[in-house]
């Protein structure tokens, strides 16, 4: 099918918890089958959440007693891939016919990774990414994901893939899934600047494909009561910002502020033949006589067992 609705689901992890959050979420299926969505993306970190601020008692050289405290928080805050909440999440996918990438903090052994998962009507969790290069302070708490996880998926909406936040600006890790054949680039960030919606229409204009940017929303840390050192506390945490652009770098849709929300918008797959023309980044564009990228997809475990 070519010509399909699209959608960004901005919303905010809730401070209450991932129970919480996950109703949240479930609590848009209505809408969700009223806007006739064939694809839904949701933030980076919605399930499990984005500790904006937050610095777990860590000095350099040193670690506070109350920063593991509040780690084991985070840590029981996050979910297990598969788990509970990748079940309602199928079923979510399943009762809406939309195909859904979500971002969430998975628990694997004693380690977190922020991660992208992938859901198809009828066949539930189908693959997952995680993030390739936490940024910043973000190495603190999460792994980073390998090669392994690096997947495209054929979704009634198109071709699929995602990339996290600040892994947008990978020009090698764009590359290769530009090569896996991505027609709907999927972005979930916490990232609400401006110059975050310009990366999302570069990707758009240099990839040739549709990219939907969904960002977290948060109201200011006085309203969620927490103590945010250096910032505002009456300005919004996270003011969301998500939009949807098409294959030359045009806005479809967006950029939403300040409030939860459904963003939508109809994409049409056959325009990416007239886009890509003059310029296909990894095809006729490219010298592979001069440049060559090589992509390990392999699993690199700490320990292998033979």
């Amino acid at each position: 099918m070519a010509k399909s609705t699209v959608a960004a689901l901005q919303i905010g992890a809730l401070p209450t918890g991932k129970a919480d959050t996950l109703e949240l979420i479930l609590s848009y299926e209505a809408a969700l089958i009223e806007s006739g969505a064939s694809l839904v993306v949701l933030p980076e970190a919605v399930l499990g959440g984005y500790p904006k601020g937050e610095i777990f008692g860590t000095r350099l050289g040193y670690r506070l007693p109350e920063g593991r405290e509040a780690f084991a928080r985070y840590f029981d805050n996050a979910i297990d891939v598969p788990g509970a909440e990748t079940e309602a999440l199928a079923g979510l996918s399943t009762r809406t016919g939309a195909s859904l990438v979500v971002g969430v903090i998975e628990r694997s052994g004693s380690s977190l990774f922020c991660s992208a998962l992938f859901f198809e009507p009828q066949l539930g969790l189908v693959g997952k990414h995680r993030k390739l290069m936490p940024t910043g302070t973000e190495r603190l708490i999460w792994g980073q994901g390998d090669g392994s996880t690096l997947p495209v998926i054929d979704s009634a909406a198109g071709r699929i893939g995602a990339a996290i936040c600040w892994e947008n600006h990978m020009p090698l890790l764009r590359t290769a899934m530009y090569a896996k054949g991505v027609q709907i680039w999927c972005a979930p960030t916490v990232d609400e600047r401006e110059v975050w919606q310009c990366s999302m229409r570069h990707i758009a204009h240099e990839g040739r494909c549709f990219v939907i940017s969904a960002c977290q929303v948060q109201p200011s840390p006085q309203e969620l009561g927490i103590d945010v050192p250096g910032w505002d506390s009456e300005r919004p945490l996270i003011q969301g910002g998500s939009l949807i652009v098409g294959p030359l770098g045009d806005v479809l849709a967006g950029p939403l502020k300040g409030t939860a929300g459904l963003l939508t918008a109809e994409v049409d797959t056959e325009e990416l033949k007239r886009a890509r023309y003059d310029f296909d980044v990894v095809g006729h564009y490219a010298r592979p006589d001069v440049f060559e990228l090589s992509v390990d997809e392999r699993a690199k475990p700490g320990v292998k067992f033979s």
